[in-house]
């Protein structure tokens, strides 16, 4: 598997952190009528999956067959978007034509959240979109956010590998493609050096490489997620585990403060990493209220926009500092 990614392990501690029972939608799947859903009125009847073989729209009617069933042969990756949600225009689209690519490797089943709030809440999904690995019937690996397409890339190939000795379907898939031409992806080298830099844990060269990018294209959305990442990989690993417990022991040390803060990230514990430098800007000024803050700043760039903590933190944040 590839290194973790902080924000995608944070935001979804909660959907993976425990047993989670697919079979629960199993009770009001049997009582719902696998019927077509009625078409709108005055327009044509509503589509039962998008085209394409390797595609499937999923109703908490059809979760149990077209979700659980299916990943006893292959993995099957959860979707789960909105039709307000502008990140999903970005990320659906390239799941399922990478679906397509895989010619049944796995299956893509794309699930509206609107509409089936019970799957949203079975992963305690708290932002979207969030993607879920299902394999075996249980869920194995997920992120949250509209990701770059090398890194949905290397995360894929990363099931595959672990998974192809456990999935029949999965080997008979790629022989079945072994005669197509294979897709390759037109590499950014600035972006392969940078990743590759931190694969090796060479934290210094691959915030330079990222920094670079940014001289030359500033509003360059993957690279600046890709720095804040980086930065905070770089301090997490070198933090001190028990640098929560000195923090505790020294409330006016900002240092210690900003220390324990990555900490409690690196633990998924955000809610109190982000109440912890709340505090600490209410009770500090001037340089150090400021060197607080951007902390702060740095550590929600590691979640996607619309997740729930980030926005009650700011909240308090700007309660904090007006």
């Amino acid at each position: 598997m590839t290194r973790p990614n902080p924000r995608q392990s944070a935001a979804l501690s909660a959907a993976l952190s425990g047993a989670v029972d697919l079979s629960g939608l199993k009770a009001k799947a049997d009582a719902t009528t696998r019927a077509p859903a009625a078409p709108a009125a005055g327009g044509p009847p509503a589509a039962a999956a998008p085209a394409g073989e390797f595609v499937i729209a999923v109703s908490e009617a059809s979760f149990q067959d077209d979700v659980v069933e299916r990943s006893m042969q292959v993995p099957v990756i959860v979707d789960l978007w909105a039709e307000w949600c502008g990140p999903c225009k970005q990320l659906s689209p390239l799941l399922e034509r990478l679906a397509q690519a895989a010619g049944g490797a796995w299956i893509l089943a794309t699930v509206d959240v609107d509409a089936n709030p019970r799957i949203a809440q079975l992963f305690g999904v708290q932002s979207i979109p969030t993607v879920v690995a299902i394999a075996g019937g249980q869920p194995i690996d997920a992120f949250a956010g509209a990701l770059p397409e090398p890194e949905i890339r290397k995360w894929l190939d990363s099931l595959l590998d672990a998974l192809r000795d456990k999935l029949p379907g999965i080997a008979i898939a790629e022989q079945g493609n072994a005669g197509a031409e294979p897709y390759e992806e037109p590499e950014d080298p600035r972006f392969t050096a940078a990743e590759d830099a931190f694969e090796q844990g060479d934290y210094a060269a691959a915030e330079a490489a990222y920094q670079e990018i940014l001289a030359a294209e500033p509003a360059n959305a993957d690279a600046k997620a890709a720095l804040a990442q980086v930065r905070f990989m770089a301090r997490a690993e070198a933090a001190d585990p028990s640098s929560v417990a000195a923090a505790d022991a020294d409330p006016d040390n900002v240092d210690a403060q900003l220390t324990a803060a990555d900490a409690l990230i690196a633990g998924n514990d955000v809610e109190a990493a982000f109440a912890r430098l709340v505090d600490t800007v209410r009770r500090t000024f001037g340089d150090d209220r400021d060197r607080v803050r951007q902390h702060l700043v740095g550590l929600f760039e590691l979640f996607p926009t619309d997740d729930a903590r980030v926005a009650a933190a700011r909240r308090s944040l700007a309660s904090a500092l007006y």
